[in-house]
């Protein structure tokens, strides 16, 4: 009840609704273990804030080669780690570049290696 009195959770209006709820988010995560009220609190907040970046924040969605170039800046990989993948760099570079389609194989690689839904890689353009 405290954490209710002290913020209580509403739909967040304003960007410095937004700092207050990531604010408050951050202090119950900074606490480690939660009680089951708290857990629910943060869940709640959680949500909000998931609704406010999705109406003011939408993150693009990327797909297919747009994607796998990504997700290499992301996990700092370079195109020799894609080999077992693809079976040559030549071929990793063919298709970063546009010059080569993903096969069903590849794809199917590709969502083992980087844990993800194989739907991902095709690209809808």
């Amino acid at each position: 009840m405290s954490l209710l009195k002290a913020f209580p959770p509403r739909p967040i209006a304003t960007e410095e609704d937004f700092i207050a709820t990531q604010q408050v988010i951050d202090s119950l995560i900074d606490r480690g273990t939660l009680t089951a009220d708290e857990q629910d609190y943060l869940n709640v907040l959680g949500s909000l804030v998931h609704d406010y970046e999705e109406l003011h924040h939408p993150l693009p969605t990327l797909q297919g080669v747009e994607l796998i170039k990504a997700l290499m800046v992301e996990l700092n990989l370079r195109q020799k780690d894609l080999v077992p993948i693809f079976k040559t760099e030549s071929i990793v570079s063919a298709v970063l570049n546009g010059k080569r389609q993903l096969t069903v194989e590849h794809i199917q690689k590709l969502a083992n290696f980087f844990h993800i839904s194989p739907a991902v890689f095709f690209d809808e353009k």
